[in-house]
């Protein structure tokens, strides 16, 4: 984290909900809200399938989930959840047998959507499933897959609709005395969701699984995530999340943290804090973010880096963070370190030299805080 405390103004007050276990990750309760994405490459394809998850949990994901839609992926499964380097939650439409066979695999966790999964006896199979094999399950209620005779109660799916699908399979998982569940009320449209979610926080207590489905692509689905995602952590909804974007697993975890880092509930790699640049700039801003978010993208201990065109804003930027560099014209500029001046730097030697300096700084932080295992 950056030398700055966090102020109180600063502090989101987290909604009280139990804990389960996803594999070894703990959701839920006091731990810390996770990061999940989704493969997008056919699961019987096991060397493509790892090979994703790997970037991904590289990316820092936390949980990632897996489509099961045939028997080819679930016969697949076994190797993947082996392997992985992160629990696996199998993804399960339709076919309630894949929910056996994918528990039966070594799944961390079943996602299973209620208005597909079949009738009540469908789902307690799963159930028992889950239960033999150690698996959580998330009940996954999504406004584009509501049950027939919701959609006839309401007219289209709504709120309501949503929450009510969500609560009468919580119900069939507590009469079957399963609670290690999580639940999910998704929808594309951001209204609908965040209005969702927010009678399902005041509805139950088990922990929460927020995304904004079928966000879009990687520019209008992070805007659209971010705002609905920001609003609901903001007010303390949500234990673990999914960024939905029509782009490459990695970016959906990028987001994530995006997401979380600026608000203060989850910090992991360099928060890099650039001006948009302008006539003032002192040097290429925007080359030199690019170039730094690449060379500076294998840090994982959270600090704040600051990279400022000019005088104007940059010394009061730099002075809230770890690192910081200000242009200050003829070819060069101030670094700042711990938000003190430390001395004048070329342009030209930048961007090696904040990198230099902030995997210097890293290798101080994860040294003190071995220090305090």
């Amino acid at each position: 984290m950056s030398h700055n405390p966090i102020r109180p103004w600063r502090n989101i007050d987290r909604r009280k909900s139990r804990q389960i276990m996803v594999g070894n990750v703990p959701v839920g309760g006091d731990a810390p809200i996770t990061v999940q994405t989704m493969t997008n490459t056919l699961t019987h394809d096991v060397k493509a399938t790892l090979d994703q998850i790997i970037r991904a949990a590289e990316a820092g994901a936390d949980i990632v989930r897996v489509s099961v839609p045939d028997e080819a992926s679930s016969a697949a499964m076994k190797e993947i959840c082996r392997e992985s380097p992160v629990p696996i939650v199998a993804d399960i439409h339709f076919h309630y047998k894949r929910g056996i066979e994918s528990a039966l695999a070594g799944a961390a966790c079943l996602r299973i959507n209620p208005g597909n999964i079949g009738d009540e006896a469908r789902v307690k199979e799963v159930i028992k499933a889950a239960r033999d094999n150690n698996c959580s399950i998330r009940i996954g209620v999504n406004a584009g897959s509501l049950e027939k005779h919701l959609l006839d109660k309401y007219g289209e799916p709504t709120p309501d609709a949503m929450v009510e699908s969500g609560l009468d399979h919580i119900k069939i998982l507590q009469d079957n005395d399963f609670h290690e569940f999580k639940i999910s009320c998704k929808a594309s449209d951001v209204f609908m969701a965040a209005a969702a979610y927010q009678q399902l926080a005041e509805a139950t207590d088990a922990p929460i699984h927020l995304g904004i489905t079928e966000a879009g692509g990687l520019t209008s689905g992070t805007i659209k995530s971010a705002i609905g995602l920001g609003n609901l952590l903001w007010m303390g909804i949500g234990d673990t999340i999914r960024v939905s974007l029509s782009a490459d697993p990695v970016e959906e975890v990028k987001v994530g943290y995006e997401i979380l880092k600026s608000l203060g509930l989850r910090h992991r790699g360099v928060n890099i804090i650039s001006c948009p640049s302008c006539a003032r700039q002192g040097f290429d801003v925007i080359k030199t973010v690019e170039a730094l978010e690449d060379r500076l993208s294998h840090i994982k201990t959270p600090m704040s880096l600051s990279i400022i065109g000019c005088v104007v804003n940059g010394p009061g930027e730099a002075l809230m963070t770890d690192v910081g560099f200000t242009g200050g014209g003829a070819g060069s500029g101030m670094v700042y370190l711990a938000g003190k001046q430390s001395h004048k730097l070329g342009n030209d030697q930048m961007i090696d030299h904040i990198v230099e300096q902030v995997e210097k700084k890293a290798a101080e932080i994860e040294a003190d805080q071995a220090k305090t295992l």
